[in-house]
Parts: C-alpha cells; structure tokens; sequence
C-alpha cells in the first residue's frame, strides 16, 4: 500500500501535466445598461466616449493618492448651493451628448491648464478656474468678458442680463476638488441663475475610475 506522501507527490507530478486552461476573454464593459458608448465631438473632432474594456484594468496613478492634505483638498458636499444641480456620470454623459448639438450648454473644465495636459472629458472647454477669480488676480473686465463672449450673458446699464445665458457644467478634479465649487460660488454671486448652473462632483477622479475616455 502506498504512502500518504508517495501517493500526494504523485497527485503533484500529474497536475504538472493538466492542460493549462486559458484565461477568458475581456467581458464588455458598458456605460450603463442599454448604452455602450456615445460619441461628442472635441475641438470639431468626433471622440467616442466608452469605458475601458479591459476587465483588469486599474485607476491611474493621477488620480490614486487618498489622503490629500485638507485644506485645501477637502471634501466637498453633495449640494453645493441652492437650486444647483449636482451631476452623476450618466448625467454628465446626457449633457456632453445634448451639448453636442445645443450651444446652449456649455461644459466647462475649470482645472489649470497643467491639469487639463494631463486629460480631460471630451467636449469640455476649459476655463481655468483663476480666470473668474478675483482672489485670483482676475481682472472684473475680463471677467465681464467671459460672461459675454463664453456664457452669452449681458450687460444692461450696468447690470446683468442672464435671460438667453447658457446652462453652464462645471467640473474639476473631484470630491476634494474646490476649483469648480469656487466658480459656481463666484458666479452666484454676479447673478447667475443657480437652476442654469450644473455641477459634476466626481470630476476628473470619477470619470477616471470608471475607465471612461479622456482626451489630451
């Protein structure tokens, strides 16, 4: 009779032989349940927007750190002000898409250009965050500028007009991120209707963590 030893080292030296099993194939990686990808156009180019397809794929490094110092890196919240409409990503989708084909909306990368290099969601503008601070060194005129030329708002014997304004949708860097919050408050503050103003909170960190295109 053989040994307990004898008969696992045999088990041992047949496994050697098995026939490796080959790993499976990547399973699609949709968008949401009835949506794989859409497509919006990039500085007049058409850009396919979908989730990695890689099933082992794993956030980069940008956007891997935790523990950002607070402050300023501190957590923002869900409602940012009043009558703001805070966006999800499928949200965020749905406007890249009606922004396509409506001048309307305007989607908005607040981020420093530095940022923006590194990637950014496609069919945003960006308008760094700097640009409509005064804390910042920006200047009111050219403030006003934006507000005209970008936002299509107007002034009136020295007031504001944001009847024919665009809907605005900002976004930053994330949850921690204050570069987008700091405009929407700054924008509150000139007039601008908050129901015309929307926010994607999970920003470039979100976006990222869920594989969804960039553009550089």
């Amino acid at each position: 009779m053989l040994s307990k030893s004898i008969v696992a080292g045999l088990a041992l030296a047949g496994a050697a032989f098995l026939p490796v099993t080959a790993t499976a194939a990547d399973k699609p990686v949709g968008i949401t349940f009835d949506m794989a990808e859409v497509t919006v156009k990039h500085n007049g180019k058409d850009v396919v927007i979908k989730r990695d397809q890689d099933n082992s794929a794993t956030v980069i490094d940008a956007f891997a750190k935790t523990s950002r110092p607070c402050p300023p890196f501190c957590i923002q919240p869900i409602t940012l002000a009043p009558g703001v409409e805070t966006l999800g990503e499928a949200e965020m989708i749905d406007y890249l898409v009606k922004a396509d084909s409506d001048d309307s909306i305007l989607i908005i990368d607040s981020r420093t250009p530095d940022w923006v290099k590194r990637g950014t969601i496609p069919g945003a503008k960006n308008i760094p965050w700097t640009t409509l601070s005064t804390a910042k060194g920006a200047d009111p005129l050219s403030i006003g500028e934006i507000l005209t030329e970008e936002f299509n708002a107007e002034e009136f014997d020295g007031l504001w007009k944001f009847g024919n304004a665009k809907t605005l949708v900002l976004f930053c860097n994330g949850m921690w991120c204050g570069q987008s919050p700091t405009n929407i408050k700054a924008l509150l503050d000139f007039g601008y209707p908050a129901h015309k103003i929307k926010w994607y909170r999970g920003g470039m960190q979100n976006w990222s963590n869920l594989g969804l295109t960039t553009v550089k």
